[in-house]
């Protein structure tokens, strides 16, 4: 790769920060749900199947109920996401545990059934 393109693509890079926010994995068969905030919402999602699929989850309940009724009983959505801002004052981490808060309010007072 030259130098040019090189230089051209960490610009890119750096001008284009990953998308921030909430997300929810949905258990299709059982109606469970995780719901989960992530400064890297793409990363997050790529790491929760990755190690689902690897037999590894941290999550037990969920890594059973992946092994039990498979990826096709499974969602992944991302709920709703964080615009960057450039104000030094701004607490992206406080604006997605408001997010998350609302979110979890707004699918059920408590989630009938979660991970």
């Amino acid at each position: 790769m030259n130098k040019s393109r090189n230089a051209a693509l960490k610009s890119h890079y750096k001008l284009n920060p990953p998308a921030m926010g909430v997300y929810i994995i949905r258990n299709l068969a059982t109606g469970k749900s995780l719901l989960a905030l992530s400064n890297n919402l793409d990363g997050a999602i790529n790491r929760q199947r990755f190690e689902l699929k690897l037999g590894t989850h941290r999550n037990a309940a969920l890594l059973a109920d992946w092994k039990r009724h498979g990826e096709a009983s499974f969602n992944f959505a991302i709920l709703d996401t964080v615009a960057p801002s450039v104000d030094p004052a701004f607490d992206a981490d406080a604006e997605m545990a408001a997010l998350l808060a609302l979110h979890a309010d707004s699918l059920a007072r408590p989630l009938p059934s979660c991970y």
